[in-house]
């Protein structure tokens, strides 16, 4: 007979759900990383696809100017380094 696994439960069930963090000061670290604070504003992206482009827009991907493009990528990268600093991923 094979033996049960154990997890710590980290809810009780509520029907409200779960929070991690009450405020956005708390530090969090997961898989051993070394607890942070919320990671600051990266600003809101200004990268928006447009569905009618012409043929030669379409091959920037829906990105219709250098600026969009400069938008994703310090959005990528932000969110890159925040969830490497947690981390969540390696």
């Amino acid at each position: 007979m094979a033996q049960p696994t154990e997890y710590e439960q980290v809810t009780y069930n509520a029907d409200d759900g779960a929070q991690i963090g009450r405020t956005s000061t708390e530090k969090l670290g997961f898989y051993g990383a070394t607890p942070i604070a919320r990671y600051g504003d990266c600003g809101a992206a200004s990268t928006y696809i447009t569905l009618r482009q012409s043929t030669a827009a379409m091959s920037t991907v829906g990105l219709n100017s250098e600026a969009a493009m400069s938008s994703l990528v310090l959005q990528v990268s932000t969110l890159t380094v925040a969830m490497r600093n947690l981390g969540l991923i390696t």
